[in-house]
């Protein structure tokens, strides 16, 4: 961290053209969110006060995505030089240090951004570099005995001796704010593509006396976003961090290459993940919670000691308090489950409230929906529901009420008392044994 004022301008105008997508190519998720708000997360992590998204004209869903921080927009795509400049006139224009950064390069930590910020006091530009194992067509950083940064050569402008340098540029950049737009300015589009490099800033400022140097970072950071191939290789590195940070801070992983969590899953000690668990974004789970296999979270929160699974579901606004045992092929939306409450097999809760103690038999299901608008249920305190029973909202069972198996249940039971809906049961005498026999007689005629 430093105290001096930072800002950055992220890149993200590009389109999914690559992507074969519709929408803009940092709007793709990784672990539940916008890469652009990975970048951006990351940036505020360390230490970074203000942050300017540059945008592609009619983009109002990233523009949405990276509020409340500014935007400016890049008309038209002229190269990452131009880009830079359209965020000019959003700057404030008093930052000691702007990082330029890229939308479709997620992976970069808060501490490479910091140590950028760091050097920055010591050099007007500070480019990041890294040494991949394959530096391929990269651009290369020539460096000088001192860490002095040269030059920027394009692969295919370099020399022999050149392209033998291992070091390669990466795009990301932090510049003196007071210096950075008169740079920018003074670039020119005189290239084969007509476009204005952001890497041409480098020569200006030697050429200006001004110092530039480097700081080198991961491979696997800076892996860049351009197709969905990338996307599921940088989606494997974040759920790989993801599963290591919460083994680290204190929970078992059965099989921690088949969970994946979101980048907000908050998850407390002695927590079990048995294998093929999925966490979407906004899932709380606290202490000692054993969650079985082939379970499916999101935007709930799971009590102290509850026992879910396998094959159960939670969907937004479940709200599972301490105790409570939810077991296999259970989906549970919009509903609070309060203490010790079980709902142990094949059932649908939503929209509706369950008191502590209750048992929900198997097969249960509240009807909440009637095509147009969605009503209440709610369950009492030590109620028991028998199998295989439609409660149809808006419908209230009282404290300590008893639903008899197979009832569909439309009006209110008051506590203590028993509800049922049952057809009379018949019977017919040797009604089978006759049916068998007529049945048996018609097949050997065949």
């Amino acid at each position: 961290m430093t105290s001096s004022k930072s800002a950055a301008i992220v890149l993200a105008a590009g389109l999914g053209t690559r992507m074969k997508s519709t929408k803009p190519k940092v709007m793709h998720p990784l672990a539940g969110r916008p890469m652009v708000n990975h970048v951006i997360a990351n940036l505020q992590t360390a230490g970074v006060e203000e942050i300017i998204a540059v945008i592609g004209p009619d983009m109002p869903a990233l523009e949405k995505a990276v509020a409340p921080h500014k935007t400016a927009v890049q008309v038209d795509r002229l190269g990452t030089g131009h880009a830079v400049l359209a965020a000019k006139d959003v700057v404030a224009g008093d930052e000691d240090n702007v990082i330029i950064a890229f939308g479709d390069t997620p992976l970069i930590s808060p501490d490479t951004f910091s140590r950028m910020i760091e050097a920055r006091a010591q050099s007007d530009v500070v480019v990041l570099g890294f040494r991949p194992d394959h530096p391929g067509a990269y651009g290369r950083l020539v460096v000088d005995e001192a860490n002095a940064l040269q030059a920027i050569v394009e692969f295919k402008d370099a020399t022999e001796e050149q392209r033998a340098i291992t070091l390669c540029n990466s795009g990301v950049m932090c510049v003196n704010g007071q210096k950075l737009f008169g740079l920018l300015d003074a670039i020119t589009n005189d290239n084969a593509a007509g476009e204005y490099y952001l890497t041409d800033i480098v020569a200006l400022a030697r050429q200006e006396g001004l110092s530039c140097s480097v700081v080198e970072g991961e491979e696997e950071e800076l892996l860049g976003v351009n197709s969905r191939v990338e996307l599921a290789r940088a989606e494997a590195i974040v759920q790989d961090q993801l599963r290591h940070k919460a083994m680290v801070n204190g929970a078992t992983l059965l099989d921690p290459a088949t969970t994946y969590f979101s980048y907000d899953t908050e998850l407390g000690k002695d927590v079990v993940i048995e294998p093929n668990v999925f966490f979407g974004p906004r899932v709380k789970v606290n202490d000692f919670v054993t969650v079985k296999a082939f379970s499916h979270l999101e935007e709930c929160n799971v009590g102290r000691g509850v026992v879910m699974g396998p094959y159960a579901r939670l969907r937004p606004g479940a709200d599972l308090k301490d105790g409570v045992k939810v077991g296999n092929f259970v989906e549970i939306k919009k509903a609070l489950i309060e203490e010790g409450a079980k709902v142990n097999h094949l059932s649908y809760i939503g929209d509706a409230r369950v008191g502590p103690g209750a048992n929900i038999g198997a097969g249960t299901i509240t009807c909440n929906y009637d095509g147009y608008f969605k009503y209440h249920t709610d369950i009492g305190a030590e109620a028991f529901i028998g199998s295989n029973t439609a409660l149809v909202a808006p419908v209230r069972i009282g404290d300590g009420a008893n639903v008899g198996a197979g009832s569909t249940i439309a009006k209110d039971v008051k506590s203590g008392d028993l509800g049922l809906t049952r057809a009379p049961q018949k019977s017919f005498a040797k009604w089978a044994e006759k049916f068998r026999s007529r049945q048996a007689a018609a097949k050997a005629k065949k």
